[in-house]
């Protein structure tokens, strides 16, 4: 079986080991370093490590100091991260629609969705491509909105020159199946001095010092361990992007043409980190898409569907005070069509053929 994702972590021994060997293998030096690190990817002055991409989303609201009934506008085809980090935040998420060459939040339904409760803007830089930041941003500043991005699945990627995490609070996730892996953990961007102070005030139990308490905080550190595991794979970030890049050039290259299947776009003035590579199946398909994923994985293609719901179609979310739900056509269609193939580092090109012959296979080609 060819997996949908594959963890690489090499180099991180002896980093893991001189972390063990020193003693100190909480939040320490090493946290910082990454940081540092990570920080220079997505161009900004501070990057505050924290235990998981969710941590990340929640504290980059909590530190925008929302009130009930606050809302967050963002996209309803996401991981349901984003939607829990509103709701743990204390705040209402109001969706809108998406467009469906990039996946992400249209502006044109985002522009019809703020209303005077309206605080945040929170886009989803969704498979690792950015949403339209041209007008988002803008869009943003006209209605005095923060942004917070979701960029969990975007570490690397850019839109007009700028890095993802550099247009708001980014936020990004470090799980095992990330471009950049810690394990478990997450990343907080920003550059702005005082926010960024306040994350790390807020991840320490609200801590300033040892016992000088200034807010009420969370345990949100990230470990040296965890940080041990990710920083080599920074260190190899253009090298690991290069290869995704170049497994989904030759992915499109071989399934061009196919009736009933397109291809991702990487749209211009926007650069792909290729965290997934998702197709769409049209209405010349021969089979659904749940058809076509379990035809895959019949001979051997391993594969994933992200995501088969929108984020509030589930018993939990529908009757949610705090869930404001609206019609998404696109997100709704996208849902049902969507199907990601291997694109990591490790797919081999013997893979690619083998993903591209029974591509074409399943689908008549």
């Amino acid at each position: 079986m060819i997996p949908i994702s594959a963890v690489d972590v090499v180099g991180a021994e002896p980093l893991v080991l001189e972390v063990l060997r020193s003693g100190m293998i909480a939040q320490g030096p090493m946290v910082k370093r990454f940081e540092d690190a990570f920080a220079e990817v997505a161009g900004v002055p501070h990057a505050v490590a924290v235990n998981s991409g969710t941590t990340a989303l929640v504290a980059a609201l909590q530190v925008l100091d929302l009130q009930p009934g606050d809302e967050v506008v963002t996209s309803p085809f996401t991981f349901v991260a984003t939607l829990n980090a509103i709701l743990e935040a204390g705040a209402t998420a109001r969706f809108a629609d998406i467009g469906e060459t990039d996946f992400a939040l249209d502006p044109d339904a985002v522009a019809t969705a703020v209303g005077p409760r309206t605080k945040v803007l929170m886009p989803v830089h969704l498979y690792g491509q950015m949403a339209d930041m041209g007008k988002l941003a803008p869009l943003a500043e006209e209605h005095g909105l923060a942004v917070v991005e979701d960029a969990a699945q975007a570490v690397g990627a850019s839109f007009g020159g700028r890095q993802a995490g550099s247009f708001g609070l980014g936020c990004f996730s470090l799980y095992a199946t990330k471009n950049v892996t810690t394990a478990e953990g997450g990343v907080i961007t920003t550059a702005d001095d005082q926010l960024a102070d306040r994350l790390r005030v807020l991840r320490n139990q609200g801590m300033r010092a040892r016992y000088q308490y200034e807010v009420a905080g969370h345990n949100y550190r990230m470990t040296d361990l965890h940080a041990a595991v990710g920083i080599p794979q920074l260190e190899r970030l253009t090298e690991l992007t290069a290869a995704r890049r170049a497994n989904a050039i030759a992915l499109t290259a071989g399934l061009a043409g196919i009736p009933g299947l397109r291809t991702p776009d990487v749209l211009a003035g926007r650069t792909h980190v290729w965290h997934q590579y998702t197709v769409l199946l049209t209405d010349e398909a021969p089979v659904d898409r749940d058809e076509f994923a379990a035809k895959l994985a019949e001979r051997g293609v391993g594969n994933g569907v992200y995501y088969p719901k929108l984020v509030f179609d589930y018993d939990c979310y529908r009757d949610h005070p705090g869930v404001i739900s609206s019609p998404a056509p696109v997100a709704a269609s996208v849902a049902a069509r969507a199907l990601s193939l291997p694109v990591h580092p490790k797919v081999t090109a013997e893979n690619i053929d083998h993903i591209v012959a029974t591509v074409r296979e399943v689908l008549g080609a």
